[in-house]
């Protein structure tokens, strides 16, 4: 299957030499490798490729037009990822549109296969970021002024690549032109491995966000400064660390603190400041907006109780999103076809990861497929996909694809 391919043509970019983790951040050096990738392999299969006004990849099958079906994923990286978050969408892509014409098909209107950048949020901090542009989700200046951990902006990067970081923002063009989105993924969790099988259906994604907080303290001299006159903001960031698993405990939900900066960082001196990133996610808005305001208020509190001042403000938020019940079942139809009568009704599964196609969901009729990962795994060098649950992600999506081709568009 031409899947292998591209996969050991993709693998080796941005793979780290000692943990085998991706390390993709956008309009970086693997990442613009990983972007060249895939225009190759769209020009060599004659498909039409442009770069829209914010930076995504579209390799258009026939050309450019109204009424499209279109799939796709990313190729960005979180810091040490796996290899197949994002990228597995974008191979089974191309394959797909090898396996389609392997059969002699024909699209009754175009397909676009997407690449997104910034996705994961690596580099700027906020995820999905192509499809929030495209979509009118974030105010484009804002966007050019996101910084990486170096405090180059986005608009300084992306000029860099070569691109005009003047023109970003909503493409209403661009959405006009879509029919319905269908993105395939690897799975991240592993319930598809407890039903037998290969390939499953989205339901939903919770709704999620992330939240930077700050502790400001005093810097002073770990060995000469009595307890009791430190101004240690180190002490409520533990405590607030600690308060984030109890919400996520006590309502089910999901909350974690994986990211911090602390100045001034020596050994020898108690920080002045600590600035920290929450992740919360939940089954629905109330939930949520109950765990972040147990992890506010305890954060609050502790930063009373240690003499420091705090602050917390959300950089992205998306509500929940449920797909397109038609599209859903439509879906879970065609790969029912393919499935094993002794497997039982394809498994339609809610998520707690965002995903440009939630994204677009507001805008776009738009569904998800999963591709079983055994290790239930995911934004780690653990995570993985047999071979052969990949080849039968991408005979899935090229049904679906074939299915929703087969009509002019607006039919769909």
């Amino acid at each position: 299957m031409s899947f292998d391919r591209l996969w050991a043509e993709l693998a080796p970019v941005g793979r780290s030499a000692d943990s085998g983790g991706y390390h993709r951040y956008t309009w970086a050096g693997a990442d613009t490798d990983a972007r060249a990738w895939f225009t190759e392999a769209a020009a060599a299969r004659g498909l039409d490729v442009r770069t829209d006004r914010n930076g995504n990849l579209w390799a258009w099958w026939p050309a450019p037009g109204p009424g499209a079906v279109a799939t796709g994923s990313h190729l960005d990286s979180v810091p040490d990822g796996g290899a197949f978050d994002g990228p597995l969408g974008v191979a089974s892509a191309l394959a797909a549109v090898d396996e389609l014409r392997s059969r002699g098909f024909t699209p009754a209107r175009p397909l676009a296969l997407g690449v997104f950048v910034e996705e994961e949020g690596g580099r700027f901090g906020v995820p999905c970021l192509g499809s929030r542009l495209s979509t009118g989700e974030i105010d484009p200046e804002r966007a050019r002024t996101l910084t990486d951990a170096s405090g180059t902006t986005w608009a300084r990067a992306m000029a860099d690549a070569g691109l005009d970081p003047d023109g970003i923002g909503p493409d209403p063009e661009l959405l006009a032109r879509l029919d319905v989105f269908v993105e395939l993924h690897v799975e991240q969790g592993r319930a598809l491995e407890e039903t037998g099988h290969p390939v499953g259906v989205a339901s939903a994604i919770w709704p999620h966000g992330r939240w930077r907080m700050d502790f400001t303290g005093r810097a002073d001299h770990a060995g000469t400064t009595r307890l009791t006159d430190r101004a240690d903001p180190m002490l409520p960031f533990a405590h607030t660390i600690l308060a984030a698993r109890a919400m996520a405990e006590k309502h089910g939900a999901r909350a974690t603190v994986a990211r911090s900066l602390v100045a001034p960082n020596g050994t020898n001196a108690i920080p002045s400041l600590v600035s920290a990133w929450l992740d919360a996610r939940a089954a629905d808005q109330a939930t949520l907006a109950a765990v972040v305001d147990g992890v506010r208020e305890a954060a609050e509190r502790a930063a009373r109780d240690h003499g420091v001042a705090h602050t917390m403000a959300a950089e992205s938020t998306t509500p929940l999103v449920e797909f397109s019940h038609d599209l859903r079942d439509r879906l879970a139809a065609i790969v029912r076809t393919r499935a094993a009568e002794s497997a039982g009704p394809v498994p339609i599964l809610p998520t707690g990861a965002g995903h440009d196609a939630g994204v677009l969901s507001a805008h776009v009729p738009t569904a998800m497929l999963y591709v079983r990962n055994p290790t239930g795994i995911s934004h780690s060098p653990q995570e993985w996909a047999r071979p052969e649950d990949s080849h039968a992600g991408v005979t899935a999506l090229a049904d679906v694809l074939a299915d929703l081709l087969s009509v002019p568009g607006g039919a769909s």
